[in-house]
């Protein structure tokens, strides 16, 4: 697909879709800066019980900071609560600028959550995104030999400095690789996920276009499925949202808004920093012990707390409204 098609959003919705929901993870941590694991293996299990799939090590998991052990006690913790059932994780490289293509450095992380029970999406890092279209191409050919299946990814340089967003050129071949099941698209550019819709329709339609647009949250009313950070805040928001859409409930359009706004609000500038805010979120849900965030990691004031409880509680209002069966007249 060399040019780019007319948009008509309009006649892009998918009313009744089922949507898929992956959500990433947030690593919580106690007092002391260690991970609250307790609280880690009650959020992964909160995320199942919603309908949704757990994505671990990711960046709302702080993958690009923690060290191995913690990742594979992730991956070993996860795998426990899930018990046969699907979830992600990601493999992260983490080189320089200017270095070459690390494949066996990627093999290594893809074993580890293969060997684990998850299936791999691949981070972007500069040695993987470098080179010419066809070269990038390569890169993924030669990792999708090490896997059983795999996602892709794209992440715009405001959530890293080693992302990327890729022609359409090369995302057409990457639907064309057989054990791709689909790629997580973080542009937060609408127009260019539109854009991958339509291709993904007419040359693969079973591959998942995966948004990570936490600005545009909507975009699964035009047949995207999501991997989200906003999605960690409250899994159990996301699943009932989609539930809605699927059974074509009015009441989609109140919760996503809601759910919107929250994403307007802890995506803002700087983008790193929403991990801070969904500690807060979940701390004022009383789902974790601390809002500290891992070190290295972006924070925002304390003032956020007050704009986040608002949210909360409207967020429990619309959840008990849509928990209350129908009332009806004799």
């Amino acid at each position: 697909m060399n040019e780019v098609e007319s948009i008509d959003p309009i006649k892009m919705l998918k009313p009744g879709r089922k949507i898929t929901g992956v959500s990433a993870i947030l690593l919580p941590l106690l007092a002391d800066h260690s991970v609250d694991w307790q609280a880690f293996d009650a959020h992964v299990t909160r995320t199942y019980d919603a309908g949704l799939a757990p994505a671990i090590n990711m960046d709302t998991g702080y993958g690009n900071l923690i060290d191995d052990p913690t990742r594979v006690q992730a991956l070993q913790r996860t795998q426990a609560i899930a018990g046969g059932r699907d979830y992600v994780a990601g493999a992260f490289v983490a080189d320089r600028p200017g270095d070459t293509f690390q494949a066996d450095a990627y093999r290594i992380g893809i074993d580890q959550i293969q060997s684990h029970g998850g299936t791999p999406i691949f981070f972007q890092s500069y040695g993987l995104t470098q080179g010419s279209d066809e070269q990038i191409v390569s890169h993924y050919q030669t990792l999708s030999s090490a896997c059983d299946s795999f996602y892709a990814f794209e992440l715009a340089t405001v959530f890293a400095p080693f992302g990327a967003i890729y022609s359409l050129g090369v995302y057409e071949q990457l639907m064309r690789i057989p054990n791709c099941l689909g790629a997580k698209h973080s542009s937060l550019d609408r127009v260019l996920e539109w854009q991958r819709l339509q291709l993904r329709d007419k040359t693969r339609p079973e591959f998942k276009v995966m948004t990570g647009n936490d600005l545009a949250i909507d975009m699964v009313m035009y047949g995207s499925d999501y991997l989200l950070g906003l999605s960690t805040f409250a899994p159990d928001a996301f699943a009932a949202r989609d539930a809605m859409w699927e059974n074509g409930d009015e009441g989609f359009y109140q919760l996503n808004d809601l759910l919107q706004y929250l994403g307007a609000f802890a995506f803002r500038p700087p983008v790193p920093a929403y991990k801070h805010d969904a500690a807060m979120f979940l701390k004022l849900r009383e789902q974790i012990q601390t809002d500290h965030t891992y070190p290295g990691s972006p924070t925002r004031p304390d003032s956020d707390r007050e704009v986040l409880g608002h949210i909360a509680r409207d967020l429990e209002t619309l959840l008990d409204r849509a928990a209350q069966p129908l009332q009806t007249t004799a």
